[in-house]
């Protein structure tokens, strides 16, 4: 299979947490956990950019994905957001 994004993030966002998981070439794969306060956001967004993240996917239920995406989208290429069932 082709590598077709070299730096990726995947995000669950919940209510009062972010659960985030970082995955790519030359990158240690790793799993934090933010809260969904303003600067807990912006400290995300700072280790996607520290570690080189290029694409983000998240997926949320109701509105709780809408400030994230709003911050994520700041620094990424590429920021698909997709509804949970």
């Amino acid at each position: 299979m082709d590598i077709v994004v070299d730096r990726g993030a995947g995000l669950d966002v919940h209510k009062a947490i972010v659960v985030v998981c970082i995955m790519g070439t030359g990158i240690k794969t790793e799993t934090r956990t933010y809260t969904t306060m303003t600067n807990d956001l912006l400290r995300l967004k700072e280790w996607l950019k520290s570690r080189g993240v290029t694409h983000v996917a998240m997926e949320s239920t109701g509105v709780y994905w809408k400030p994230v995406f709003n911050i994520s989208r700041m620094r990424s290429r590429s920021c698909l957001s997709m509804r949970g069932t």
